[in-house]
């Protein structure tokens, strides 16, 4: 595996890119918040902004479009970092947070959550609101934290490299995924929906205390990016090329990693594993930073939080009252897109 950046010859960032940025921040939750199912007025939108308004338009922005635009915000910020860290300290391009096994560990985790709350407490309601959905967020975490937990000691067994923490990463997600497969294949539940719903990848009636639940990780993960800037910057190369500069590799790496899955479980826990973000994100950032590494990570947030949220917003503008899952539209848009940057990419 080579380094990703070092590669790549920097030249001046575009003059435009900063105020894009900018304008990009601010017009991604802005459009999602007057756009939506429900056609509301300019005026009634900007009177419940400004604390007023009908009950009607304050329930429809207050309680259902502004809590999923700030919990998918936090979530996109937070799988396009960890993907960024993971392409980094691996030097795989393709890296994203299911190369810890992350979004498998918490796919198997909600699988048997789910089946055990539905057959240990009445197995012949059909009422979905009975499931337990407030504890979804915090058990998929715990499921990618622990996956995440354990393809790390079976690396750190070793040489704690990045070609064994890929294989590693690999093989165990791979298991997780077909244990889970199969037990949603022989459940039968007339609640599969809800775990259908929550494996594509989705914002649908995610409230504030989704967004509260990732608001910490989202903040403590922001704190300590700019503490991760040196060590980013060596752990591109090979080990003891970063050793020669002083670097603590295994220290270093080890720190990297367990931020990357924090960031990536607690995300998947509160929305699915919406995939691609984590993936093509950061390669977008790249080019857009043109060989600046310092660019690439703020780039790679801003672009999270602001593809997240247009892709939600395009799958409830496409699906109407039958929205089509951020994970559907991340996916469909992903892949041409990754085509493209690979075919440019020197």
């Amino acid at each position: 595996m080579t380094p990703l950046a070092p590669s790549l010859a920097a030249r001046p960032p575009a003059r435009w890119l900063l105020p894009a940025l900018v304008g990009l921040t601010l017009a991604a939750p802005l459009v999602a918040v007057l756009f939506g199912v429900a056609d509301l007025p300019l005026r009634d939108v900007a009177d419940v902004l400004a604390g007023g308004g009908s009950a009607g338009a304050r329930s429809i922005i207050l309680d259902i479009r502004l809590p999923r635009i700030v919990t998918g915000m936090l979530a996109g910020m937070q799988l396009a970092t960890a993907g960024f860290l993971l392409q980094t300290i691996t030097r795989n391009p393709l890296a994203d947070p299911s190369l810890m096994g992350v979004s498998q560990g918490a796919t198997l985790a909600v699988t048997l959550f789910l089946m055990i709350a539905v057959y240990s407490h009445d197995p012949g309601s059909n009422t979905v609101v009975e499931l337990p959905l407030s504890w979804l967020p915090a058990v998929g975490m715990l499921g990618g934290l622990a996956a995440g937990g354990f393809i790390y000691l079976m690396t750190l067994r070793h040489d704690l490299g990045a070609l064994r923490l890929t294989l590693c990463g690999v093989a165990m997600g791979a298991l997780l995924q077909a244990v889970a497969l199969g037990i949603v294949a022989g459940w039968g539940s007339t609640r599969m929906e809800v775990l259908l719903e929550w494996l594509s990848g989705s914002l649908y009636a995610r409230r504030w205390e989704h967004a509260v639940f990732l608001a910490p990780f989202t903040l403590a993960g922001l704190a300590v990016l700019p503490l991760l800037r040196r060590p980013l910057e060596l752990l591109r190369f090979e080990p003891a090329v970063a050793r020669s500069f002083g670097l603590a590799y295994a220290r270093s790496f080890s720190l990297v990693l367990l931020v990357s899955c924090a960031l990536a479980a607690s995300a998947v826990g509160a929305v699915g594993p919406i995939v691609f973000v984590g993936l093509i994100v950061p390669h977008l950032a790249r080019r857009l930073a043109r060989g600046h590494f310092p660019l690439v990570l703020p780039l790679t947030v801003v672009l999270g939080a602001s593809t997240v949220t247009f892709c939600d917003l395009l799958g409830r503008l496409l699906g109407r009252a039958d929205e089509i899952p951020i994970g559907v539209v991340t996916a469909l848009c992903g892949v041409p897109l990754l085509i493209v940057l690979l075919r440019r990419t020197p």
